[in-house]
């Protein structure tokens, strides 16, 4: 059964089976802001862009490493000392699936809008935090975009095989007014991975403030 994340939870990388939890996905999943009509008749759709990025400390809190949307302008990264965006890891042992600038218009399809890929058998030994967010390039806070949420589960981005965690982020009356949201990190403790649920959210204008906030108040 999958475990619904709470703020501040600490969990095993571990399947039912005791088996260690190597290769998974992380995605988020959510739907367009639709109003109006009548029978489907006259209904208008507002795109709903959501960001799902993460970040990629050492032991002393410095970013290492990053994957978030390559649509980001290079100018705008520059002014905040950000690099360009890319979708693979350094060694790609994470991958993004890639920007989705509409979420869902026909209803909830139950497969996530963005996935990052996670396999940490190859992840460099000097990243010992990595960080994965949300960020609403939108208008809207997170109480407004229909059924948003994270998942971490084992399978593919087209196959979901298991879910292991979720946050219910749509439904959590602390998100309202917010657009910016601290998942969790997954973490290096004795030689082991580990999850930790952060599940802080803030009123961040855009990513940049959110990496900022991760490496000065997290990642140390």
């Amino acid at each position: 059964m999958a475990i619904r994340l709470e703020k501040g939870q600490r969990i095993n990388l571990e399947k039912n089976n005791g088996a260690k939890l190597t290769d998974f996905c992380v995605g988020c999943n959510w739907g367009a802001i639709v109003s109006g009509g009548f029978l489907g008749m006259g209904k208008t759709v507002k795109d709903v862009d959501l960001d799902l990025s993460c970040v990629m400390t050492d032991a002393n809190g410095n970013l290492v490493d990053h994957i978030y949307s390559p649509l980001y302008k290079v100018d705008f990264l520059a002014r905040y000392g950000m690099p360009p965006g890319k979708t693979d890891s350094n060694e790609r042992a994470l991958h993004h699936s890639g920007d989705d600038l509409h979420g869902d218009t026909n209803g909830n399809d139950e497969l996530d809008n963005e996935i990052i890929t996670v396999d940490l058998n190859r992840v460099s030994p000097n990243v010992q935090q990595i960080f994965f967010f949300l960020n609403n390039c939108g208008s809207e806070d997170f109480s407004q975009i229909p059924y948003a949420s994270i998942r971490m589960y084992e399978g593919t981005p087209t196959r979901v095989k298991e879910v292991f965690a979720s946050y219910d982020v749509a439904a959590d009356p602390r998100y309202k007014g917010m657009t910016a949201l601290i998942m969790g990190k997954l973490y290096r403790r004795n030689g082991e991975w580990k999850f930790s649920a952060i599940g802080d959210a803030f009123p961040d204008r855009n990513l940049c403030e959110t990496i900022g906030r991760i490496v000065n108040n997290y990642a140390k």
